[in-house]
């Protein structure tokens, strides 16, 4: 009986290990935080800035200069969320919603934590 109960106890941890990990998305980001946070109900372009600098979009990683290259194909009218770590330099941020707002991107927004 007690074998039992601990491959029990092993697959609930790999589970709940499991849905923690899908629901929170594959690229770990530590979010700012802001009393108002917009809620959208769409699917957004989402632009992801890590840590280190290094941008995904979609949770797809994008090389170098390739940003505006990914992105040209997209729809001009589709909401872009940018998430971006709050250790990242402020000049890579703005550096990428610059990039988005260049090319025709209209509904650009943060996505930050709610306090």
């Amino acid at each position: 009986m007690i074998p039992l109960v601990d491959v029990m106890l092993v697959l609930l941890v790999i589970v709940l290990t499991t849905a923690t990990f899908i629901t929170t998305g594959q690229i770990p980001v530590n979010l700012a935080k802001a009393k108002e946070a917009g809620d959208h109900k769409d699917a957004p372009i989402v632009i992801t800035l890590d840590a280190e600098g290094h941008v995904f979009v979609n949770d797809r990683p994008v090389a170098g200069e390739g940003l505006a290259d990914t992105l040209r194909l997209e729809s001009r009218a589709s909401a872009v969320v940018v998430r971006a770590d709050k250790t990242t330099l402020l000049e890579k941020f703005v550096s990428v919603v610059d990039d988005v707002r260049g090319l025709g991107f209209q509904h650009v927004s943060l996505e930050v934590v709610r306090l």
